[in-house]
């Protein structure tokens, strides 16, 4: 059994910023398999069967800064090693678009990425950050939950796909296989 993780904030104010990205991926992914959500363990979570294996993808509703509680609910439930929870998150210091796979690693300083390990109790456990860039003007708490501009949005829509057939190919082939492919400069304009 594999669990996807996607960090984001529960409510309208935050559903298009660039911090509930995490929150997007597994959107696309519902879409995408035809799975709904169902309320649990602190998040919305559904379930889907690629080939013999079940994934369960999550959206906790605990706010980002607490997103560890959700996760480590379900992983003890479910039983889910660590190895096997893919976190999908928002990445300030990577380019916009830009998509990097790691299969463990700190914090960052993403708060986020900081609950879940506390939850988990390790930090060894794949993620995918999906780079947002920097504000030359704002802080980055204010840019990453700013609403994306009208301006962005085709560009965010793309980097939403592109991070779900990530996920996919995680699923399929991998993660050892799946960096090779994922881990490549990005050089796109965000307008």
């Amino acid at each position: 059994m594999f669990l996807v993780v996607g960090l984001g904030n529960p409510g309208a104010k935050y559903e298009n910023t660039r911090h509930n990205i995490g929150f997007k991926v597994v959107d696309e992914l519902a879409r995408r398999w035809g799975t709904g959500f169902l309320s649990k363990f602190h998040s919305l979570f559904g379930e889907h069967t690629i080939g013999t294996e079940k994934c369960l993808i999550l959206k906790p509703t605990t706010f980002m800064n607490r997103t560890g509680i959700a996760v480590g609910e379900i992983a003890s439930f479910y039983k889910i090693p660590p190895r096997q929870c893919l976190v999908v998150s928002d990445e300030i210091d990577l380019a916009p678009g830009t998509l990097r796979l790691r299969l463990s690693g700190s914090s960052g300083g993403h708060n986020g990425l900081k609950s879940v390990i506390e939850g988990l109790g390790t930090q060894d456990f794949p993620r995918l950050r999906i780079g947002v860039g920097r504000s030359p003007t704002l802080p980055s708490d204010e840019h990453v939950l700013s609403q994306i501009p009208k301006r962005e949005s085709a560009f965010y829509e793309g980097v939403i796909r592109e991070g779900a057939d990530a996920v996919e190919m995680i699923l399929r082939e991998g993660i050892p296989k799946a960096m090779n492919s994922v881990n490549r400069k990005k050089d796109q304009d965000v307008t």
